[in-house]
């Protein structure tokens, strides 16, 4: 098991409050299902507190996958491998890009 912060920033380093992060762990060869069983929790939705930092329960090691959404940022999403007791996860979320018109 394991025990994760997310900490989530602007690309100037200022926290972002209030974003949404799921967390979900991903069965893998080395971490197999059927070793924690089904008391264990392996999804978690969460908001960041007012300094940008979101703490996760424990959950098991192994694939974990983070997605981050905030108004006003593009959303993010990556599948961390996670084999440490505790792990600090920094996720920097950026402005959205301009649309543009092929017309």
């Amino acid at each position: 098991m394991t025990e994760l912060q997310i900490n989530v920033k602007t690309p100037g380093g200022h926290a972002i409050d209030r974003a949404e992060v799921i967390v979900r762990w991903k069965a893998n060869a080395k971490h197999p299902a059927e070793r924690y069983g089904k008391a264990v929790s392996t999804t978690f939705e969460m908001r960041t507190n007012q300094d940008g930092i979101a703490k996760v329960p424990a959950i098991p090691q192994g694939s974990i996958l983070i997605q981050v959404n905030a108004k006003g940022y593009q959303t993010f999403g990556h599948v961390f491998e996670v084999e440490e007791d505790e792990k600090t996860i920094d996720v920097v979320l950026n402005q959205p890009q301009q649309q543009y018109s092929a017309h």
